[in-house]
């Protein structure tokens, strides 16, 4: 089997969470010696690691809205599979895999980025021979959003990294994580507005861009001096935050999958999230789960979190949960398509 990759997404994220996924993939299929073609649209080095002699990069100068355009392949062979790190198609004729993220745009953008967007995926879909969703919820939401075959749809879940464990010499501090991305259906404000009931709790805001003016002017009238914006954090620096955490505060109405959920369970931190999407799917009984997205509810799970005998309960069943979960089994089941594909007779 030969792989071809477009490697567009470098192009369209600073490593996030797309380009982790195809990071963590496409290293165990390099350090497993699989035939690997890798097309680069930017010059500089990226944040998918390529590397081993069975790997060849191609360098393809992007033309004007690169993002938007079929991928332009070469040497393409009966056993070649084509998969793209964005919703691309190739030119050619070619055994073709797509992963499917989520849906936030459907739900939560409108006008012309969300018709782009939908578009460009859903032909993505439509024209693949297998597609590929992170949870069995984005899986039924690709259903209500483009219904295809569910013949074609393989459920791989995201892995977490081995780089969040445990720590013996970890001091608890009073700190609430908030981690990524605070737009939208993120549920930020909730998360601050909660936090002016936890009198004894302060929030670390993690990744998600420099706050901004609106985003200052919020925790400072309602949280003045107990909240911090730590930045991006290397997987190390986020295990020692998890470690130390009174827990991990995910209010988010919508996850394709909520990779953050796993790695603070393999951490040790507790998990306060909503019942929504794919978060009980990831979670199961392993994190206090409200039933809606609100001040009163997360007030509540905090008030649970706080008896010592549920926190420890929590910790003990995030540690099992986390272990169903890890980028090799995301590797061996990707593989596992690869090959159905492979077979395949077009």
């Amino acid at each position: 089997m030969k792989l071809i990759v477009d490697g567009i997404i470098e192009n369209l994220q600073d490593n996030g969470g797309c380009t982790v996924y195809f990071a963590q993939i496409l290293s165990f299929m390099q350090n497993n010696k699989i035939d690997l073609n890798y097309i680069r649209f930017k010059e500089e080095l990226g944040h998918i690691p390529l590397f081993g002699e069975n790997t060849q990069v191609n360098f393809q100068a992007p033309k004007w809205q690169e993002r938007w355009r079929d991928v332009n392949l070469q040497q393409v062979t009966k056993d070649t599979v084509f998969h793209s790190t964005h919703y691309r198609l190739a030119k050619q004729k070619v055994k073709t895999v797509t992963t499917v993220h989520d849906f936030t745009y459907e739900l939560y953008r409108k006008g012309p980025a969300r018709w782009m967007h939908s578009w460009q995926k859903f032909r993505a879909i439509r024209n693949s021979h297998l597609v590929i969703c992170v949870s069995q919820n984005t899986a039924d939401d690709l259903m209500k959003f483009c219904p295809i075959d569910p013949d074609k749809i393989r459920v791989v879940y995201n892995g977490v990294s081995s780089d969040y464990y445990p720590l013996n010499t970890s001091e608890k501090t009073n700190e609430v994580v908030f981690i990524g991305a605070r737009g939208w259906y993120k549920n930020f404000t909730l998360a601050v507005q909660t936090l002016q009931y936890q009198t004894d709790l302060k929030l670390s805001i993690v990744g998600g861009g420099k706050l901004t003016d609106e985003e200052v002017l919020l925790l400072e009238s309602t949280i003045p001096g107990r909240y911090k914006w730590l930045g991006r954090l290397t997987d190390e620096e986020l295990n020692k935050v998890y470690n130390r955490a009174h827990c991990l505060f995910y209010p988010s109405s919508y996850e394709g999958f909520g990779i953050p959920v796993i790695e603070a369970m393999r951490a040790g931190c507790p998990v306060i999230a909503v019942n929504v999407s794919s978060i009980p799917e990831v979670a199961g009984s392993a994190a206090i789960l409200t039933q809606q997205a609100d001040v009163a509810s997360f007030n509540n799970a905090f008030a649970i979190l706080s008896d010592n005998n549920t926190r420890s309960d929590i910790i003990q069943k995030g540690y099992k949960q986390a272990s169903h979960f890890s980028w090799e089994k995301c590797y061996q089941d990707t593989l596992a398509v690869y090959q159905e594909l492979e077979a395949l007779v077009l």
